[in-house]
């Protein structure tokens, strides 16, 4: 059997490197767009399985007929109350997402989809985080640094502004982009069996 992630996020290659999983990534080319005032959670989920499908339709026969492969997608948002942050446009749009965080609580949801002989498994998972209040210099620190401009909420727990992060309720690999606890109950329903991956 086969592990495919379709996500070219270099976090959620380490958080899957580091659970011990062996796979190869293949990016995902699917449409990201979703219609206005979907909810955050329908649409993680519904992103995440439209990832793993699209992954799974460029698969040749001779590879799905040589043994199962299993495409994961994962898509992740901040959601302030109610309105969805994804990834920055510039970084006029960084700080104002970053300003927006300053001292409140926000909710970071990560959409996991499993593909596999057509069939998908998916769920969400949802972290609560707090931040403290951020100066105005700190922000545009943050900002200058670059390490907002790819990150859902213009911010990486793991790059720098774990020191924006007063309160974490939840799993931190979520708000890092993989919920690992999740991923692993999903590759076990879709019927993956741990280290019987094709060397």
């Amino acid at each position: 059997m086969e592990l495919i992630l379709a996500s070219q996020s270099p976090r959620r290659r380490e958080l899957m490197t580091d659970a011990g999983y062996s796979f190869r990534v293949l990016v995902s080319s699917a449409d990201e767009t979703l219609p206005a005032g979907t909810p955050p959670a329908k649409g993680v989920r519904i992103l995440a399985e439209r990832k793993a499908k699209a992954v799974e339709s460029t698969l040749t026969p001779d590879i799905l007929r040589s043994a199962p492969v299993f495409v994961i997608g994962a898509d992740t948002l901040v959601e302030l109350n109610g309105v969805p942050l994804g990834k920055p446009k510039d970084e006029a749009d960084a700080a104002a997402m970053l300003s927006s965080l300053s001292g409140n609580r926000h909710r970071v949801v990560t959409g996991v989809a499993v593909a596999v002989g057509g069939r998908v498994f998916s769920g969400t998972e949802t972290t609560t985080v707090t931040f403290r209040r951020l100066s105005k210099e700190e922000i545009a620190e943050y900002v200058a640094s670059g390490e907002p401009m790819d990150k859902a909420g213009a911010y990486g727990i793991q790059a720098g502004a774990d020191r924006f992060v007063q309160a974490v309720d939840g799993e931190i690999d979520n708000v890092i982009g993989l919920p690992r606890k999740l991923l692993a109950r999903l590759l076990a329903d879709a019927g993956y069996e741990p280290g019987k991956e094709t060397p």
